[in-house]
């Protein structure tokens, strides 16, 4: 063809933006230029990807594009200019550029089917190998640096390519073009113990820490109830349920009841925990006192061969499929441990064997954990397999980088209409878990490459909040946002809502604008502003802070309410403190709650369910799995002033004749039908009639669903978290969203004034 007739063709600037790098994109391309016989180019830039294409039928390639990206690339935007045609003859990959960056990493993968196929195949270089992967699987976000997602970035350029890997990495035809975790067994990591010793160990009752893709976790026999109790005393975790891991998704329905939307996020390709109804078929110890277990599938190549091995055995329990618990590798309270020199030290007390790699993590991230509620996923923990996949906001705002509360710690920032929420940090009351958050923070900002103008933290009263001690030493512009108009604020920020909402959140603890303990809220927010429209009746909490870890204390309050106070000493003999209670209580100016949560234990102390908890949310969550069905106590409630009483309910719960199962399903029941009586008050009283529905209480599954459905029945429209979690995980959004919207219009109030 001659140049003049090359000149005469069509050439296309096409820039595309979203999840685009490190996911097999440029190979897709050139494969898909290939197929329209176009010349040009693709090549990683700061925003994205950029490509030329020229030819006759460039068009056609345009709008090909998005039909069939690859399964780890998420296209938000494709732009396209037509420009001078060049005369080029062939079609290139090129070197990534640099520049501020736009663009963003994408989150670990699980194996994929292409990689698993070679790791069993005994042709195969990959043959038995626990490092496989491709540009289709494998870790991403723990591994890389910063930008652009290149192998000089990330961890691995510590490992030199073999011949074999390095054409397979130059190859456009392959999968594992410019796939930055490749390796094999000449030139990549290893394991410093062999894959038949670690399943030997699980098989004969002993606890194994593994380097997986996020940080270490334990490993032990489901079945084997006194290997599942020692490793309770050694973590340190009494109660607080296991998840588990099968190995494959046969073999779920084995251990638990399962859906088809259960099933699919159980082989997506991020490979959450998913919370299933257990068959009671593992050692109790697993998750005691709950009617739900977290069941997981293997996530890497090495959880492939442990399983395999166990498989191998051929002495697994007289036939029965291997479950084995998967759960962090840290003691109680203590960050995941990610690093091979801390974990032999800090896992040496309570692993009896630690394996290790010399491929480093350098995010943590802790396993994600969902449940279905309603038909649809919910996140408990966000984390492994979703971070730090972008939220999408209504409009552009200013960076704002916003940092949580003191539980379930998450962070935020924004870069244009994106929300970026950090992995499930944890609890900043240790000096490592601050430590990880400010990493966490550093992390987010340089990979995004932003500079905040503002730091949003929570409007809390107490001093030693870590999260806004960091925000005050930061020297930048704060913004203090109220614990609960943040919860709602991240529901808001998500659906991209705009105008007025009633919001309904049920939540464990926060201090309100009035320096009270607030936890049971009914607000009218719109903008950067919100009102409290009503309340839970409020508790007195005997012992302040103590209530919320002795659910007998919350039960005690409501005797006393009820004129029943002689009661509590007898009810609770257990406690040493019983006897004393009743005074205390009878004392003017002790603390009050409004809290949802602190209700909860109180029900779960009077039904005789859990008088102690030792982890957050243990009573509700056994209260929860006695409910078989929900009843309604007809007048169980009363609405005074928008102010919602349980005083009726809590009356018959201390009935002697009542069935704790019963009980169960009527405080669920009365509770769920109470909250749509008083949100239809409300909406019929302001003629808003978005509601939005959030806070811890909403991890509940029953009183979530039918919260939810009773809105949708009295003709309300309820927004509830999708992409992330209820609870204080989805509070740092929701802070950063008050903030820039707070920030932008004292700009735009500045701008007019000059």
């Amino acid at each position: 063809m001659s140049a003049a007739a090359i000149c005469d063709r069509t050439r296309l600037r096409v820039r595309v933006s979203g999840a685009v790098q490190g996911v097999g994109f440029r190979p897709y391309v050139y494969g898909l230029a290939r197929r329209y016989g176009l010349a040009g180019f693709v090549v990683n830039g700061p925003e994205g990807v950029t490509i030329e294409v020229e030819g006759n039928r460039a068009s056609e390639f345009v709008a090909a594009l998005p039909l069939e990206p690859p399964p780890l690339a998420r296209i938000d935007h494709i732009c396209v200019q037509r420009t001078g045609a060049l005369a080029a003859q062939d079609f290139s990959i090129h070197t990534s550029e640099g520049g501020r960056l736009s663009t963003r990493i994408v989150a670990d993968a699980a194996t994929c089917r292409q990689c698993l196929g070679e790791l069993f195949d005994p042709e195969n270089r990959h043959y038995l190998y626990p490092f496989v992967s491709c540009s289709h699987c494998g870790p991403r976000y723990t591994i890389a640096e910063q930008l652009p997602y290149d192998r000089r970035n990330t961890v691995m350029k510590a490992f030199r390519l073999c011949a074999a890997c390095a054409a397979e990495y130059a190859d456009p035809a392959s999968r594992r073009f410019r796939a930055e975790a490749i390796a094999c067994p000449i030139c990549g990591p290893r394991l410093s113990h062999g894959v038949n010793a670690i399943a030997a160990a699980i098989a004969g009752g002993q606890i194994v820490a593994i380097k997986g893709l996020g940080g270490y976790q334990l490993l032990c026999d489901a079945r084997n109830q006194d290997a599942v109790q020692r490793l309770r005393s050694r973590k340190q975790r009494p109660q607080k349920p296991f998840a588990v891991m099968v190995g494959s998704i046969e073999r779920v329905n084995e251990i638990a009841e399962a859906n088809a939307a259960e099933l699919a996020l159980l082989e997506s390709v991020a490979r959450p925990i998913v919370l299933l109804t257990s068959r009671n078929d593992l050692a109790p110890a697993t998750a005691p006192g709950l009617s739900r277990v977290g069941v997981m599938l293997p996530v890497a190549p090495l959880h492939h061969l442990i399983f395999h091995a166990l498989h191998s055995t051929g002495t697994w329990l007289a036939g029965a499929a291997p479950v084995i618990v998967a759960t962090s590798a840290n003691s109680c309270g203590e960050p995941l441990v990610i690093d091979n020199a801390q974990a032999l030290r800090r896992l040496k007390g309570i692993a009896d064997l630690v394996v290790t790699h010399d491929r480093d993590i350098l995010t943590r991230a802790d396993d994600t954990v969902l449940s279905v509620v309603a038909s649809r996923p919910q996140f408990v923990r966000r984390a492994r397999g979703y971070v730090p996949e972008p939220i999408r906001l209504a409009r552009s705002v200013p960076v704002v980088l916003a940092v949580g509360g003191a539980l379930k710690s998450t962070v935020t920032i924004t870069r244009g209409n994106e929300a970026f929420v950090s992995q499930h940090i944890g609890d900043l009351d240790t000096a490592e878990g601050i430590c990880v958050f400010e990493q966490t923070i550093h992390h987010l900002t340089s990979t995004l490459d932003v500079e905040p103008v503002v730091i949003a933290h929570d409007m809390n009263m107490h001093p030693d909040m870590a999260s806004t001690r960091f925000a005050q030493a930061s020297g930048r512009a704060l913004v203090a946002v109220q614990h609960h108009h943040a919860h709602a604020a991240a529901v808001i920020a998500e659906h991209g809502h705009a105008g007025p909402a009633l919001a309904l959140v049920l939540d464990g603890h926060g201090f309100g604008s009035d320096g009270g303990n607030w936890g049971g809220e009914l607000l009218l927010c719109e903008g950067t502003r919100f009102r409290r429209i009503g309340h839970l009746a409020p508790l007195q909490m005997p012992g302040g802070d103590r209530a919320a870890r002795e659910p007998w204390r919350m039960a005690s309050a409501v005797l006393q309410a009820l004129g029943r106070g002689h009661e509590i000493a007898p009810r609770f003999a257990a406690q040493r403190q019983a006897g004393r209670v009743s005074a205390l209580l009878d004392q003017a100016g002790g603390a009050t709650t409004t809290s949802a949560g602190r209700l909860f234990d109180a029900a779960a102390a009077l039904l005789g369910v859990a008088s102690l908890q030792s982890y957050e949310g243990e009573a509700a969550m056994k209260l929860e799995a006695l409910v078989r069905r929900t009843a309604i106590l007809e007048a169980g409630w009363t609405i005074d002033r928008d102010v919602l009483s349980l005083r009726p309910l809590f009356s018959r719960l201390i009935a002697d004749n009542i069935d704790t199962a019963d009980g169960a399903g009527l405080f669920h029941g009365t509770f769920a039908v109470a909250c749509i009586d008083w949100v239809r008050r409300a909406a019929r009283r302001t003629g808003v009639n978005t509601i939005v529905l959030s806070g811890g209480c909403f991890l509940n599954a029953v009183l979530a669903d039918e919260i939810e459905r009773g809105c949708c029945s009295a003709g309300l429209n309820p927004l509830v978290p999708r992409k992330l979690p209820p609870n204080d995980g989805g509070l740092s959004l929701g802070q950063a969203w008050v903030a820039a919207l707070q920030t932008a219009e004292q700009s735009s109030a500045l701008e007019g004034a000059t």
